[in-house]
């Protein structure tokens, strides 16, 4: 019996998991680690300061699908791995593989600029939502200047997006808008880029959205510092801020960092092929946001990252699943797809209003691409947020 572990229990882990012994039945045995018990739909956290969701209506515990399905759970954190042995160590205990995925997600970089951690907002995690709820409460009683966006590094620009078109419209529902001058800052050349290169039409869109809604926005920009009620912009503006919302870079989490045989980038992400298998290692795999994406494009003024977002985390759990399944058969001829091949799809939401995004490649070169605006309900958003929850809490990975 050949037994796969895999590190990491979100969108990626989850997929790759569940797919490894779905196909692979009695001849493997799979064991997911994992510091999390629960399964969170991170896409809809921009929604929990708002009170439009709670975390119980986003999130499950994983150990009972996976226990259904024939997947180990082992609720521990991964200390380090010796690819040499082939044993995972947790805060559990030891793990021996023959395989081995890596689906570890990211680890937030709140040190990228002094005073990021201390005096701004985080909306990507329970912990940072929850903190942005009760912000917003005492915001609503002395309201002033808003300053959301992302800093230099970051990646998850759609995110951001999606948090100030909520704060917008959320300002509005709270019959404070005229009295709160917002402000959106970002490291991309322009609006829209996404760290994707932008898609057709998409700095207008962007450009009427700020107009439309009376957003200021500064874009070219780095966070040089941010203090109790301002952002200072290494352009040398200083925003008066009453409450911040930034977006830092990711980094790879202490699990791949603490691993030296695992030879990751300067960044803690996995060197891979693109059939998602480790350059060196040949039983070594990743996918989600613990693969190193080289990005198609260079930055003019200050550095930002591609996103790595829920559906390529899934496309790549996938994949990953297939090809060890596929090398313990002896087959040579495994499935390939670089990440900027993955379709974009992708809905950003916009405060109960919503963006699609389609197109046949993440990256530039692209055949068909468009980005397409409905403003009369997030319905595609909710849609989607339901069926995923619906196919992960059933197990159904091989869905798409």
């Amino acid at each position: 019996m050949t037994t796969t572990v895999v590190v990491g229990g979100s969108f990626a882990g989850m997929t790759a998991a569940i797919e490894i012994k779905r196909k692979g039945k009695h001849e493997h045995r799979v064991i997911l680690i994992d510091k999390s018990p629960l399964f969170l739909f991170i896409p809809s956290l921009i929604w929990i300061p708002f009170r439009r969701r709670e975390m119980k209506d986003i999130s499950f515990r994983k150990v009972d699908i996976l226990t259904k399905k024939g997947v180990e759970f082992v609720h521990a954190d991964a200390l380090k791995v010796d690819t040499e042995t082939h044993v995972v160590s947790t805060t559990e205990g030891d793990f021996k593989y023959d395989h081995l995925v890596i689906a570890t997600g990211p680890k937030v970089k709140f040190d990228v600029a002094p005073g990021v951690a201390e005096y701004s907002h985080y909306v990507g995690t329970p912990n940072g939502a929850m903190k942005l709820r009760a912000a917003l409460d005492e915001f609503k009683k002395n309201p002033g200047p808003i300053v959301i966006g992302a800093t230099q590094d970051a990646g998850c620009m759609g995110a951001a997006y999606e948090f100030l078109f909520n704060v917008e419209k959320w300002l509005r529902e709270q019959n404070i808008r005229k009295k709160v001058d917002l402000y959106w800052i970002t490291p991309e050349d322009y609006l829209g880029h996404f760290g994707i290169d932008g898609m057709p039409l998409g700095e207008t869109m962007l450009k009427a959205f700020m107009k439309m809604f009376h957003i200021h926005y500064r874009t070219g920009v780095a966070v040089k510092e941010v203090t109790p009620d301002s952002v200072v912009l290494t352009n040398g503006e200083v925003l008066r801020s009453s409450l911040t919302q930034l977006m830092p870079p990711f980094v790879g989490v202490d699990f791949v960092q603490n691993s030296p045989s695992l030879h990751a980038t300067a960044k803690g992400y996995v060197p891979v092929e693109d059939t998602y298998q480790h350059k060196q290692i040949k039983n070594v795999w990743a996918a989600g946001i613990a693969v190193q994406v080289d990005l198609p494009f260079t930055c003019k003024n200050i550095p930002f990252s591609a996103p790595k977002t829920g559906y390529p985390s899934d496309e790549t759990g996938k994949i990953v699943a297939e090809n060890i399944v596929r090398t313990v058969k002896g087959r040579t001829d495994l499935v390939k797809k670089a990440w900027g091949k993955i379709p974009g799809l992708c809905v950003m939401d916009a405060g109960k209003k919503e963006v699609l995004i389609f197109s046949n490649h993440l990256f530039r070169p692209r055949t068909f691409a468009i980005m397409m605006p409905n403003v009369l309900y997030d319905f595609t958003k909710v849609l989607l947020e339901k069926y995923f929850m619906w196919k992960s809490r059933r197990g159904y990975a091989w869905l798409p």
